[in-house]
């Protein structure tokens, strides 16, 4: 087996990356196990992993995912609106609302402040 490098794992988070614009999340978690697992405090690698398992529709481990981001990064909009939507997606439109609005108020995109129910003008 190929030894783990911190150039490998570069090479892993990249390839990952191509993969989910590719549509292969599975693919991408797969590569990102190793990554975490060697740089756990690796927020990139986190949020990457937590995509890949919303597209994956593995609504828990994004979740999981999500949260671990925003307890390094309690102001990261996107990681707020990215588990607002895996919370709508499982049935939680409250607590998903909650986190639309924290996104939107970071960061007033139009597609955070809509989710959030905001007014845009």
């Amino acid at each position: 087996m190929l030894e783990r490098t911190p150039e490998t794992h570069v090479i892993d988070y990249r390839a990952a990356e191509q993969l989910l614009a590719a549509r292969d999340p599975r693919g991408a978690v797969k590569l990102l196990d190793s990554v975490i697992a060697a740089h756990p405090e690796n927020t990139a690698a986190r949020l990457l992993r937590a995509r890949a398992f919303f597209l994956a529709a593995q609504l828990r481990p994004a979740e999981l995912e999500f949260q671990v981001v925003l307890e390094r990064e309690p102001d990261n909009a996107f990681a707020h609106f990215a588990l607002g939507r895996t919370l709508e997606r499982a049935g939680r439109a409250d607590e998903a609302l909650r986190h639309f609005r924290l996104a939107a108020a970071l960061d007033p995109q139009p597609d955070y402040l809509q989710a959030a129910r905001f007014r845009i003008t």
